[in-house]
């Protein structure tokens, strides 16, 4: 006779743990690193072995039935994650570290073998990603992540501990030869009111770039593009559809091949601008241990040797 009952398939209950943390299917996915198709049919299995639904298809999130699970099993799966980090310590010698994909792609990257000749035998697992990793049930070591300052308040989380890493200067860049930007004399920022502008998710950053440059009241064209993501509005600013608000970090090879220009540069109407900061943010039980605090102090390193006019506060 068996000493324990018999369970559910673990895959199937990793998924309804995340989807009942994030509330929906693809940011469930996004967190896991697996297709939307695999959660829903992972959540479909689960409500077939226990015989009732967990998941309210027409009003999104939990039913009661899946909401009470839900707080069943969350407390298990904390154990779990606690248990495997406290066994693991400092064994493995491996870091997971999550970051936005452009910082990832444009920056970070490059520099970790130096991180590597630094620490033999401490790797570090890199995962672009858009969605934060829930540190509090240990799904990576460590977040590299843009906060705007607008927006940071509103990030905080007791489990955590946050350091700020870099915080750029942001400027306007564009493709030199784009055809809107023959004949154009851009000597004030208010002349960028009349240039195709690429958005991310939002207009926030471009209006509080304006606000700096006191025109807060002006009208924002027309976005000609909507991106989501900064290093998506880099690549079109580089293929010549727009104007990108972008930061060295991310644009400073583009800069230097020449193939964006920062509109603006070295005209003292062009204010150096702050819109937020890169923070590491690491959970707060585990945010000291040896590894983290090597791979800390290496970013603060790479971080001061970038040229003092890539930073705001340099």
């Amino acid at each position: 006779m068996s000493d324990r009952p018999h369970l559910p398939p673990f895959a199937a209950l990793r998924a309804f743990e995340a989807f009942g943390r994030h509330g929906k299917v693809r940011r469930t996915a996004v967190a896991l690193g697996v297709s939307h198709a695999i959660i829903s049919r992972h959540l479909s299995a689960l409500e077939d072995w226990l015989g009732t639904m967990l998941v309210d298809r027409v009003h999104g999130g939990l039913t009661p039935a899946g909401a009470d699970y839900h707080a069943l099993i969350g407390p298990a799966f904390d154990q779990l994650c606690s248990a495997t980090e406290r066994i693991r310590g400092d064994a493995g010698a491996r870091l997971h570290v999550w970051s936005m994909p452009g910082l990832a792609y444009h920056w970070l990257t490059s520099r970790l073998p130096d991180f590597g000749r630094r620490h033999p035998g401490l790797a570090v697992t890199l995962r672009p990603s858009d969605a934060a990793p829930d540190l509090a049930r240990h799904e990576a070591d460590a977040d590299l992540r843009w906060w705007r300052d607008t927006d940071y308040a509103a990030s905080e989380h007791t489990g955590i501990v946050r350091m700020p890493m870099i915080r750029p200067r942001v400027f306007p860049v564009a493709r030199p030869d784009a055809p809107w930007l023959t004949d154009r004399a851009i000597g004030r920022p208010a002349d960028l009111l009349t240039l195709p502008l690429l958005h991310e998710d939002d207009d926030i950053e471009w209006r509080v770039w304006f606000a700096a440059h006191d025109l807060g009241a002006a009208s924002l064209p027309p976005p000609v593009a909507r991106l989501w993501q900064a290093h998506m509005t880099l690549v079109a600013a580089r293929e010549g559809q727009g104007v990108a608000l972008t930061n060295a970090f991310l644009a400073g090879e583009d800069l230097a091949a020449g193939r964006v220009v920062e509109l603006g540069a070295g005209n003292a109407a062009f204010r150096a601008v702050s819109l937020g900061a890169y923070y590491l943010t690491t959970p707060r039980d585990s945010g000291q241990t040896r590894p983290m605090r090597q791979f800390a102090a290496w970013l603060r390193d790479m971080v001061a040797e970038a040229p003092g006019t890539w930073q705001a506060d340099r």
